[in-house]
């Protein structure tokens, strides 16, 4: 019986994993189409019907393009980092939470917290070990930033725990089956966005790619394979970001249309964003962090702690 639950659960995981990674193929269709129609021409639409096929033909022709390797470049960390990449933002899907015979575990978002600060590591494997000055400073940008924002998203992460006095992701929905946390919460909401904005290295916060400046960033010697799992990365947290943020904001049953409805508009928010905004100047989006976004989030923090223990006085 053990071993027979163990070997259903791989087989949830596995098919959650091709599920995600047939929605990041669509994910990047819609952006090319959403950025044609913002740019007033039309996306791609020659390979299948209106273009249907063209993430299957870009795949195909990633991975069987010739894999270079630098000069001087530490060549396993140089292969492992995209891997590594990969495996961490696929990881954070096994806390969304899954009314069947899949996990869910009361710790989730502590363990959605450890995870997403793994991937500081692949990004900077992968700057360093390239043996490039434009690789090694886009890593470093990316670091810093991910960190600076780290913290402000753990201290909004924790309103909520306080909130609802529990880390576990069903949680939400129970909470928010009368009234969505948006209504009473908003500046947190606001401040979530931007942060996993920055998170994510999406236009506008997008320095670690900044072509101006740094050539393509961190991943300016991969291509083929490797460059098609570091893309596969960035889209799979997209995707994962927005879900997080329907399950904290705007709270639906996992099995329901509407949730699905949600999710779609949260992906297609970070797509308006970045066919909309310009990129921000980078002292400014640290000292938005750290200036701006830490003091608010943890005079927020405060405030929903006292009012927690203000509502627990007054039931008494």
């Amino acid at each position: 019986m053990y071993l027979f639950d163990l070997l259903l659960m791989f087989v949830s995981f596995l098919v959650l994993i091709v599920g995600v990674l047939v929605g990041l193929a669509f994910l990047t269709l819609l952006e090319r189409k959403v950025l044609g129609y913002i740019q007033i021409r039309k996306g791609p639409n020659k390979v299948g019907f209106i273009g249907l096929l063209q993430p299957f033909s870009d795949a195909i022709k990633l991975f069987t393009k010739e894999q270079t390797l630098p000069y001087m470049s530490n060549f396993n960390i140089y292969y492992l980092s995209p891997c590594f990449s990969l495996f961490f933002s696929l990881f954070m899907w096994m806390v969304i939470p899954m009314l069947s015979v899949y996990l869910n575990f009361n710790l989730s978002l502590l363990f959605f917290l450890s995870v997403a600060s793994l991937g500081v590591y692949s990004m900077m494997m992968a700057g360093w070990s390239s043996n490039s000055s434009y690789a090694l400073l886009g890593s470093l940008r990316s670091v810093a930033q991910t960190i600076s924002y780290e913290v402000s998203m753990a201290m909004i992460l924790m309103s909520y725990i306080y909130l609802i006095m529990s880390m576990n992701m069903m949680s939400f929905f129970f909470y928010q089956e009368y009234i969505w946390f948006i209504y009473f919460t908003l500046p947190l909401a606001l401040m979530w966005v931007v942060t996993v904005l920055a998170e994510t290295n999406r236009t506008p916060f997008d320095f670690a790619e900044g072509e101006s400046e740094l050539v393509s960033g961190f991943n300016v010697e991969y291509s083929s394979g490797t460059f098609a799992l570091i893309f596969l990365a960035e889209y799979s947290s997209i995707l994962f970001m927005s879900m997080l943020m329907v399950i904290l904001f705007l709270g639906s049953d996992l099995n329901s249309l509407l949730f699905l409805f949600k999710l779609v508009f949260m992906s297609f928010l970070f797509l308006w964003v970045r066919g909309t905004l310009p990129r921000f100047r980078y002292d400014k989006l640290m000292g938005l962090a750290w200036k701006s976004f830490l003091p608010n989030s943890l005079n927020l923090l405060f405030y929903f702690c006292c009012l927690k223990i203000f509502l627990w006085i007054w039931l008494l």
